[in-house]
C-alpha cells in the first residue's frame, strides 16, 4: 500500500479505453505489493510523481498539476504516415515486456548519499528465455558522452541474450549486478557450467532532481522491475529510469510508440522506448512546429547549466519482429538518429546518445549441437518501411516522454516543469491558422 502518503495530493489518473481493465489490475497490486515508497520522516508536497507499476500502468499523483497527462497523438501531433500498434508502444512487439521501478523519497536540501532521491530503473527484456533463444542485435552510437555497458559483445556477436537495463550514471555498476543476480537465479549455472554474461546497462544524468551520489537503486530494485516486468500498456513520463530527467527544459523521462506496418509491406512491427534526458529549450520541434521558440515560460525553468553541468542524453531502445540481421539492425540504429533529430536535437559536445534495436524474428539458439541453423532474413530491398518506421517511431516516443511526464520538485527545491499542455495546444492552434 501506499506508505505514509502526504495529505493534500491528488491522485490523477488518464485512462484510455483498451487500457482501463489493466490499469485497476496494475494499481491494486500496487496497492498490495507496496512499491511506491516514502520514509516515515519525509513527505513530499507539492511535486509530481508516477509510480512504477511493472511494465504496465502507472499512478500520476500532482499536488498542484491538475491537468491530465496526454500523448503527443491525442494532442493532434500526429507524426508520419504509418500507424501504431494496439498500445502505441514497444510492448506491440510481441513477446517484449517492459518493468520499471521508481524510488521518489524526501524534500529539501540535497545531503549526498541520503537524499533526495527522484530515481529509479527501467528494463525490457526481449523475450522469455532470451538466454537460450537469443535475438539478433546492433547498435549505434550518435554521440559517445555516457555509457551503455555490453555493446562490445552485441557487436562481436551480433546477439542480445539479456535483458536490458536503463538508470542513472552513477548506479550503472549496481543495476549491472542487479541483473547479474537475476540471471543467476533463472540460470544457475551461469559462470558454473554454462558461460558468464556482460549485462547492457544504460545511463542519464538525474543529478538535477536526484541525489545521484546516493546510488539509491539496488538490486532489489533490479530484480523487482524484472520480475513484474509485463506486455501492454507501458508508463511513460516520470516513471522508473526516467524519474530524474530533464528534456528540452521541461521534465522528460521514458516515452514510448510504435508503428505497424501494413500486410504489403510486410505486416511488421516497430517499437521504440526511450529515456528522454537531452536537448535544450529553444530546440524544441514538435510535429514540424518550433514549440521551443514558440513557449512562453519563466526564464528559471529554461535557463542554460552550468559550467561542469551534464547536458543530458538519450538511449534509445528498438525492437522488431522483422527478420533483421545485426548488420541491418544496427542500420536501423543509426536512422533512429533522424528521428531524434526531427525533435530538434544537435547531439551535442556532452550528450550521450546511444541506441539500441533488437529483433525477436529469429532465435539463436544457445550454444547449438549442429554446425549450421536456419535463420529467416529480410532482403536490403524491403528494408525502406523498417526505416522509415523507425523514424517515426522514435520522434513520437521522444515526444510522448514530454507529453506524459509530469512536473518535479528534486533535490534543493530544484523544480522542473512538465510542458503545459494547455499551453502546447495553444502554441500548435496558433501555428495552425
Amino acid at each position: 500500500m501506499l506508505k505514509n502518503s502526504p495529505s493534500g495530493v491528488l491522485a490523477s489518473l488518464r485512462v484510455s479505453t483498451y487500457r482501463s481493465v489493466r490499469l485497476a489490475s496494475s494499481l491494486a497490486a500496487a496497492l498490495l505489493d507496496g512499491l511506491f515508497e516514502h520514509p516515515a520522516r519525509r513527505s513530499i508536497q507539492s511535486m509530481a510523481v508516477c509510480v512504477a507499476l511493472s511494465g504496465g500502468w502507472s499512478m500520476a499523483v500532482a499536488a498542484d498539476q491538475p491537468d491530465l497527462r496526454q500523448h503527443a497523438r491525442d494532442l493532434g501531433v500526429v507524426i508520419g504516415s504509418y500507424s501504431p500498434g494496439p498500445f502505441n508502444a514497444i510492448t506491440d512487439v510481441p513477446g517484449v515486456k517492459v518493468g520499471h521501478r521508481t524510488l521518489i523519497s524526501g524534500e529539501g536540501a540535497l545531503y549526498p548519499g541520503t537524499g533526495p532521491v527522484r530515481t529509479g530503473v527501467t528494463v525490457i527484456i526481449p523475450r522469455d528465455d532470451v538466454w537460450r533463444k537469443k535475438v539478433a542485435a546492433g547498435s549505434f552510437v550518435l554521440n559517445g558522452t555516457g555509457e551503455m555497458t555490453g555493446l562490445s559483445w552485441v557487436a562481436e556477436s551480433g546477439f542480445l541474450e539479456y535483458p536490458i537495463a536503463l538508470t542513472n550514471t552513477l548506479n550503472v555498476p549496481r543495476v549491472a549486478n542487479g541483473v547479474m543476480s537475476w540471471m543467476i537465479k533463472q540460470y544457475p549455472a551461469i559462470g558454473i557450467e554454462d558461460d558468464t554474461l556482460t549485462p547492457v546497462v544504460a545511463e542519464c544524468d538525474d543529478g538535477r532532481l536526484n541525489d545521484i551520489q546516493g546510488r539509491h537503486v539496488s538490486e532489489q530494485d533490479v530484480m523487482a522491475a524484472l520480475d513484474g516486468a509485463t506486455g501492454g500498456p507501458v508508463a511513460e513520463g516520470t516513471v522508473g529510469a526516467g524519474t530524474g530527467m530533464v528534456s528540452y527544459g521541461f521534465k522528460g523521462g521514458i516515452g514510448t510508440a510504435s508503428r505497424a506496418l501494413p500486410e504489403k509491406e510486410g505486416g511488421y512491427t516497430v517499437g521504440v522506448l526511450v529515456n528522454a534526458n537531452h536537448g535544450r529549450r529553444p530546440e524544441l520541434v514538435m510535429g514540424g512546429v518550433p514549440v521551443g521558440k514558440l513557449y512562453d515560460t519563466p526564464k528559471a525553468v529554461a535557463e542554460a547549466l552550468s559550467p561542469g553541468q551534464s547536458e543530458g542524453s538519450i538511449i534509445i531502445v528498438i525492437a522488431t519482429d522483422a527478420p533483421l540481421d545485426s548488420r541491418q539492425l544496427t542500420r536501423l540504429a543509426k536512422r533512429a538518429a533522424l528521428g531524434l533529430a526531427r525533435t530538434g536535437s544537435t547531439a551535442r559536445h556532452g550528450s550521450g546518445d546511444f541506441i539500441l534495436a533488437f529483433s525477436t524474428a529469429n532465435v539463436i539458439p544457445h550454444y547449438p549441437k549442429e554446425a549450421t541453423y536456419t535463420l529467416t532474413h529480410l532482403a536490403d530491398t524491403h528494408l525502406n518501411p523498417m526505416i522509415t518506421a523507425t523514424v517515426e517511431a522514435t520522434e513520437e516516443a521522444i515526444l510522448n516522454a514530454l507529453t506524459m511526464a509530469t512536473t518535479v520538485v528534486g533535490r534543493d527545491s530544484h523544480r522542473v516543469e512538465a510542458i503545459d499542455l494547455n499551453r502546447l495546444k495553444a502554441v500548435l492552434s496558433e501555428t495552425r491558422r
